[in-house]
């Protein structure tokens, strides 16, 4: 038997959208595409645009006129922006001559922003206290947001003695971030974590693996969140959407030769992802 006047439910109201991309641009021609996508981002609403890292390709440029002028271009999104270090930003500027510890400190001193974000409009970032100021996370609409200097090229482990120096004291770091952050979360009552790095910590294992633990670590908190978590990354350039660990969705932006951007939603605590244009 039907009851009578029984009305329909309503579709959960779709939040302020945000943008992610990552892994571009690479060249000169990638430049002049970006343009276009920054003037496309521009004519939409959203809360704001996070970029995974690598912005230039894995033989660089590593200059700091190349650093100057894409942060010049990124600042003319009107929205609120996160941009992470990528591998090609600084672990690969050896393949140029450069020095990768000098070259994240002159991209920590161009793109960290003391509890603000970088771009026209800002929003405010909780940030790791000590050097690791790229470390951020921000909430939007039952979302909190957890950026992490993870990298390709084997997360800079086992090329050189110092550079595994690097890596064990930044993952150090990166732990103790993500293991308080996904606490605050649950103090918080947050519907999702969601992680953004460069790397991909799936793709081809190398000996020693500079992955290994982190997607154990990854594995752990999935379980622990029982589906709750969200893993937004570069680095291999073809968008995914997926499930790579039990409880663990894993999202990969577009990238280079694609200059494109995804646009994100929340409602009623889900996360909605779609290609929005490509360039």
């Amino acid at each position: 038997m039907l009851l009578a006047g029984c009305a329909a439910v309503a579709p959960a109201p779709v939040g302020v959208p945000f943008a992610l991309m990552g892994d571009t641009p690479y060249s000169e021609g990638e430049v002049r595409r970006v343009e276009s996508l920054i003037d496309d981002l521009n004519d939409e609403e959203l809360a704001f645009v996070a970029h995974v890292g690598d912005i230039t390709s894995g033989r660089g440029p590593c200059t700091d006129a190349w650093f100057e002028a894409r942060k010049k271009q990124f600042a003319r999104i009107r929205h609120p922006f996160i941009l992470l270090p990528g591998d090609n930003d600084w672990t690969d500027c050896h393949r140029s001559g450069l020095d990768p510890m000098e070259r994240l400190a002159e991209w920590r001193a161009l793109f960290c922003y003391p509890e603000k974000s970088f771009g026209a409009t800002k929003i405010r970032l909780e940030r790791q206290p000590g050097e690791y100021c790229e470390h951020v996370r921000w909430e939007h609409e039952g979302l909190l947001f957890v950026a992490l200097n993870v990298q390709g090229s084997n997360n800079n482990l086992g090329r050189t003695a110092a550079m595994d120096i690097e890596y064990e004291q930044r993952m150090a770091a990166v732990f103790d971030w993500l293991d308080e952050s996904i606490a605050l979360a649950e103090s918080r009552g947050a519907a999702r974590v969601v992680v953004l790095m460069q790397a991909d910590p799936f793709k081809r294992r190398r000996s020693p693996d500079g992955f290994e633990r982190l997607r154990n670590v990854l594995a752990e908190h999935a379980k622990w969140l029982k589906g709750r978590l969200v893993l937004v990354h570069g680095d291999t350039h073809i968008y995914k959407d997926d499930e790579p660990l039990p409880g663990l969705r894993r999202i990969e932006v577009w990238g280079s030769r694609f200059v494109s951007w995804l646009r994100g939603s929340s409602a009623a605590g889900e996360l909605h992802v779609e290609t929005a244009g490509q360039y």
